[in-house]
């Protein structure tokens, strides 16, 4: 399930709610009970390898397989 983000506006504190994505957008009240809370844009936390396996070289597609005039 999807954790989202939110600060209070009242307080400041930030908090995390679960929720399905059907309801990402419905308000959240903060911990402290105050209901004025904004959702915040939130990096998206991938797991494994911290590179990517590099593409292909040579062969493909415009001035991948050196044949560009």
């Amino acid at each position: 399930m999807p954790r989202y983000e939110y600060r209070c506006r009242t307080c400041d504190d930030t908090f995390e709610v679960s929720r399905p994505m059907a309801e990402s957008s419905a308000p959240a009240d903060c911990p402290a009970g105050h209901a004025d809370t904004v959702k915040l844009l939130s990096a998206v936390a991938v797991g494994g390898t911290s590179a990517a396996p590099a593409a292909p070289m040579g062969g493909g597609g415009c001035c991948g397989g050196g044949g560009c005039g």
